[in-house]
């Protein structure tokens, strides 16, 4: 798998990743920068994008998506919790061509296998994905801290008990923490440091 980081456009600068699976297909996660972006990204690669992965739906989150959906035909796939038609939360459910499943497991988009886990706490809907060393974990774990749980939808005993899910995963040390926004880590550095993970927050 071949990974690119898309930053998305100022003043949030919410993370993205396009996501090359080798064999001519691609997804992407969140895309929020401009569509144009990915498409010229995609076609440096030859590569056709085929899925949108959605790691929660508000709006910094989602931005190029229907563009995408359009001019590529990817599938989109959230969790329908997530899909209100708000300022918020501006995907309908008309937009969501495939679900997530409603039990954690592994599924498969772009030729790509994913582990699928449901994190609930800064939105209803959230999920984090795992796949070849890297867990994309929108807005729920933060390097060093953890997403917003005062918005609609947000729960601060529903956080509590997916980040230490998180902490408790069967995944090494080195895996790659790829958060939503701001910087990079480690699931070690973060068992070891975040005081959302190590309980000190609570």
């Amino acid at each position: 798998m071949e990974l690119l980081h898309i930053p998305g456009a100022w003043p949030l600068y919410t993370n993205t990743f396009l996501l090359f699976s080798g064999d001519g297909r691609a997804a992407v996660v969140d895309p929020a920068a401009d569509a144009a972006v990915y498409e010229k990204a995609l076609a440096e690669h030859g590569a056709r994008l085929t899925d949108i992965l959605l790691t929660h739906g508000h709006y910094d989150h989602v931005a190029s998506v229907a563009a995408l959906r359009r001019s590529t035909g990817a599938k989109v796939r959230l969790d329908p919790a997530d899909a209100l038609g708000t300022e918020l939360y501006p995907l309908t459910p008309d937009l969501i061509d495939e679900p997530w499943p409603a039990a954690d497991g592994t599924v498969e988009a772009a030729g790509l296998s994913f582990r699928l886990w449901h994190t609930p706490g800064h939105t209803k809907g959230g999920v984090c994905l795992y796949t070849d060393g890297c867990l994309f974990c929108g807005d729920t774990l933060f390097a060093g801290s953890c997403g917003r749980m005062d918005l609609p939808g947000g729960s601060v005993a529903e956080m509590q008990k997916s980040l230490a899910f998180i902490a408790a995963l069967p995944l090494p040390d080195e895996t790659k923490v790829l958060p939503g926004h701001e910087r990079f880590s480690t699931l070690g550095a973060e068992r070891r440091q975040n005081p959302c993970l190590t309980g000190e927050l609570w």
